[in-house]
């Protein structure tokens, strides 16, 4: 059928490329909707009774792609990809949690994690318990006192880089029929997967790219629960969108590079500020000989790039010493190629009693650096010259 000029730009021959001549990067499918030849195929698309692709909402090859390349990294079969990281942990524990179950989580976590758990997940009928990842004996007599759905942690915890004994909360929770979800964002996606957490999730937005330039999430799990709280993610409709999606397995090539490489330079800067009169309370995974640097040498590999420390003046001399930095952007978040500063004004959880405070290890004078790919003596140059 011949068609008029109105109609051809709309159904113009498709190009194809050879099976085999492909392209090195993968495409991006800045794609809605997918066409089937007949309705039957669509339907076993949708019933997943074949493979393919029919609303972008629901799964879109580039997103796939960056889906089974981390869900690999970690050691899992299969991941889901978000609009954010805390998008990510919202919908985790929407899906899995029902009115009247509990959920058991630490002081020291993440402070959108904490308001989603006491905030809206309590809106809807869901108890929870707060301690310390610290406390071992507390965490048994929670899960001891009551059936507890699932044990959210961080390791490190942010923004302080405590360590989690991984082992211990795995095997009280295995003990007690709980499931562990693991933000496992401050390790990235190599680390930990050699214990049997049963959900890892992820905020993207910080180590795919390395440029601070995209958001997103992902959460990691084995196929069973990925299914289960597969058809509530589609429902709530934040997906990552495929753009976003390509741009971070463009960024994934240089991951273990750039990661590694920010490891080296957080280790050179944690001996420095350790030994500075300034400074005090230095918190670094893997530095020092206490039993905490022992277990972070324990689970992990690389370290990171995150290190927390407190300045001996206190807040404001935090703050001082934040604004003459010369190479340390002043703004949250981590992993980026720029090296990033917290100052102790932006670091306090205002709604902790005194003693969640004291458990959370963030003091008066706490500041956080992300390291980024900036040469080293550079980077301690300014330390210096700011702490002076």
């Amino acid at each position: 059928m011949r068609m008029k000029p109105e109609t051809y730009v709309i159904h113009a021959p498709v190009v194809e490329t050879p099976a085999d001549n492909r392209p090195l990067n993968f495409p991006v499918y800045q794609n809605v909707k997918w066409e089937t030849e007949t309705i039957d195929d669509a339907l076993g698309i949708v019933r997943g009774q074949r493979p393919g692709y029919f609303y972008s909402r629901v799964s879109n090859p580039t997103v796939h792609q960056l889906e089974t390349l981390l869900a690999s990294l970690q050691g899992r079969e299969q991941c889901l990809a978000t609009a954010s990281g805390v998008n990510a942990v919202a919908q985790t524990l929407i899906a899995l949690c029902r009115a009247g179950d509990h959920v058991l989580f630490f002081v020291e976590g993440y402070g959108p994690t904490r308001a989603i758990i006491r905030n809206l997940l309590g809106r809807y009928g869901v108890t929870h318990s707060m301690i310390s990842i610290d406390d071992h004996a507390g965490i048994e007599r929670e899960l001891a006192a009551r059936p507890t759905r699932l044990i959210f942690f961080e390791s490190p915890t942010n923004p302080i880089n405590k360590i989690a004994d991984i082992a211990v909360i795995t095997e009280l929770a295995q003990r007690y029929g709980a499931l562990t979800v693991l933000d496992n964002t401050a390790a990235g996606f190599h680390q930990h997967g050699q214990y049997p957490i049963d959900v890892f999730v992820h905020s993207l937005t910080k180590f795919t790219t390395g440029n601070g330039d995209v958001m997103g999430g992902a959460v990691i799990s084995r196929s069973e629960l990925i299914a289960q709280i597969k058809s509530d993610f589609s429902i709530l409709g934040a997906q990552l969108d495929p753009l976003s999606a390509s741009l971070m397995l463009r960024g994934m090539k240089s991951y273990f590079v750039r990661y590694r490489a920010q490891s080296a330079s957080a280790q050179r800067i944690a001996d420095f500020l350790a030994s500075h009169p300034a400074c005090t309370r230095l918190r670094y995974p893997g530095w020092g000989n206490g039993a905490a640097a022992s277990l972070a040498r324990r689970q992990m590999q690389d370290m990171g790039c995150v290190l927390a420390f407190d300045i001996r003046a206190g807040a404001e001399a935090g703050r001082r010493f934040a604004e003459r930095l010369q190479y340390f952007a002043k703004t949250p978040s981590f992993g980026s190629a720029e090296s990033l500063v917290m100052a102790p004004q932006m670091m306090q959880p205002k709604e902790f009693t005194p003693e969640q405070r004291a458990y959370s290890d963030i003091g008066e004078g706490s500041v956080r650096l992300s390291i980024g790919l900036e040469d080293v003596e550079d980077l301690i140059a300014d330390l210096d010259q700011a702490l002076r």
